[in-house]
C-alpha cells in the first residue's frame, strides 16, 4: 500500500504516538480520521494537519459508537483501508497495594480500553475493509495495533497494563490468519519507553536514569520512530501476523 493511498482511522490520534502517525501519513499524502475523547486537542490536530484530517469523538470501548464513527470516517475519507490503534491507558498499581488490593474496576478498565478497545476497532474496521476492491496481492486493508514491551517483561505495578497489552499480542496471529481470506493484514507494534506527554512532567534525574537503561541508543524513543514503523508496515505486504518491538534493545527489570 502506497502511503499516498492510505485512508486511515487512528485511535488516540490527537496526541503522542497517534498524532505522530497522523502527521507522517498526511505528510506522505494520505488522509486520516482521528478517534479520541479530547475535543480541544482534536480541533488543534485538525487545524495543524489540514483538510486531509478529520476528528471524531470516540470512546473505543463503545461498540455502537465505534461502528457509527468508522462508517462516518469512511465517508469523510472516501474509503477506509487502514486502522491504527494507539488509544491506551497505563492502569498502574500493585495487585496488593499498601492500603488495599487493587480494585477490580482498575484492572477491568485497563483491559477494556487497551485490549477490548483495540479489538472493537479492529473488527469494525475489518468488517468495512472486506468490501474494498482488492489491490496487489489481493490486499484490502491493514490493521496495526499497539502493545508494549510490558507485554513481555511486565514490571511490578504493571499487572493490569501487561495483561491488556499481552492480550493485544495474543490476538495478532489468530486475527491475521482469519482475515487472510479477505486480504486484510494484522500487525502489532510493541514500543519501549517513548517520549510522550506522559513523561513531560518527570524529574530530570528520573528521566536521565530511564534513558540510561536503554542499551542503544540510550534515550527514549521518538514518536516519529513509532510512526515510521507503522508506515513501513503499511507499505510492506509481507509483514503479517507478527509483533515488532521498537525499544533500543531494552529489557524491563522487575522494578
Amino acid at each position: 500500500m502506497e502511503l499516498n493511498q492510505v485512508k486511515a482511522v487512528i485511535t488516540g490520534g490527537v496526541s503522542g504516538l497517534g498524532l505522530a502517525v497522523a502527521r507522517h501519513l498526511v505528510a506522505a499524502g494520505g488522509a486520516v480520521a482521528l478517534f479520541d475523547v479530547n475535543d480541544e486537542k482534536g480541533a488543534a490536530a485538525v487545524a495543524e494537519l489540514g483538510g486531509k484530517a478529520h476528528y471524531f469523538r470516540t470512546d473505543v470501548t463503545s461498540e455502537d459508537t465505534v461502528v457509527a464513527n468508522l462508517k462516518a470516517a469512511q465517508e469523510a475519507l472516501g474509503g477506509l483501508n487502514a486502522a491504527v490503534s494507539c488509544a491506551g491507558i497505563l492502569g498502574a498499581g500493585r495487585v496488593l497495594g499498601k492500603e488495599a488490593p487493587m480494585p477490580l474496576k482498575t484492572f477491568a478498565t485497563t483491559v477494556m480500553v487497551n485490549l477490548v478497545g483495540s479489538f472493537n476497532v479492529a473488527k469494525g474496521a475489518a468488517d468495512l475493509m472486506q468490501h474494498n476492491a482488492p489491490g496487489e496481492d489481493g490486499e484490502r486493508g491493514v490493521i496495526v495495533n499497539t502493545a508494549s514491551i510490558a507485554a513481555f517483561e511486565g514490571q511490578i505495578g504493571q499487572a493490569a497494563y501487561s495483561a491488556s497489552k499481552g492480550g493485544v499480542v495474543g490476538m495478532t496471529l489468530p486475527m491475521a490468519r482469519e482475515f487472510a481470506r479477505i486480504g486484510v493484514r494484522v500487525m502489532t507494534v510493541a514500543p519501549g519507553v517513548f517520549h510522550t506527554p506522559m513523561v513531560d512532567g518527570m524529574p530530570e534525574n528520573v528521566y536521565q536514569s530511564l534513558c540510561a537503561q536503554v542499551p542503544y541508543p540510550s534515550r527514549l524513543g521518538k514518536p516519529e520512530e513509532y510512526a515510521a514503523t507503522v508506515a513501513f508496515i503499511l507499505q510492506n505486504r509481507y509483514l503479517n501476523g507478527e509483533t515488532i518491538r521498537v525499544d533500543g534493545a531494552i529489557r524491563l527489570q522487575p522494578k
